[in-house]
């Protein structure tokens, strides 16, 4: 080995030993301190004890085997015709014309195969906006029109109904193309 090795390999054996010796005496842990904080959380409470409750009054009998169900009769409506009924005061008169008419003429709603009425809708607009759609909605709520809207693909549909009578929807029909200028569509309702 040449003197310039030497040299090197003593020179880097003592500083090695200088860091062994050194080293601790820098690293002790001195110059940090923890700080100790005091915790500003209270402490947890207790839990309560568990505690059984009987309770104080009596289970209520069973109804249905208390008293059958009585059958209810629906109301008999007699059809009085104008030219055979009695002539009575004015004010009689006036007092039967404020009692609510019960229409007993108007057929049954139509079912579907699965038992279910048929009801119609009538779809007045398709928009890709539902800013327009909330617009004409609210413009027919404030015409005192049942309205809805649904979300079907990309396009929001305004529709005015349901109603169980197809020919009432045909009148509003007329009315709102004569009202709002729309000219709708009759389809069937789906709750979908």
């Amino acid at each position: 080995m040449d003197i310039d090795r030497k040299k090197r390999i003593v020179g880097l054996l003592v500083v090695g030993l200088a860091a062994i010796a050194i080293l601790p005496w820098l690293l002790t842990g001195e110059g940090y301190k923890e700080r100790h904080l005091s915790s500003r959380i209270p402490v947890a409470p207790q839990m309560p004890e568990m505690v059984d409750i009987e309770p104080q009054s009596k289970p209520l009998q069973d109804t249905m085997e208390v008293a059958p169900v009585m059958e209810i009769k629906p109301p008999v409506v007699v059809q009085v015709d104008a030219q055979t009924a009695p002539a009575d005061s004015d004010e009689t008169v006036a007092e039967e014309a404020k009692k609510p008419v019960v229409g007993t003429n108007e057929p049954a709603p139509q079912l579907d195969e699965q038992n279910v009425p048929v009801a119609w809708t009538l779809q007045l607009a398709s928009f890709k906006d539902e800013a327009n759609a909330r617009a004409l909605r609210k413009q027919l709520v404030g015409a005192g029109h049942k309205v809805y809207t649904r979300r079907q693909a990309e396009l929001y549909k305004v529709y005015v109904g349901p109603d169980l009578k197809r020919d009432r929807l045909e009148a509003l029909k007329e009315t709102l193309k004569n009202d709002f200028a729309l000219d709708g569509i009759i389809i069937r309702f789906t709750t979908q």
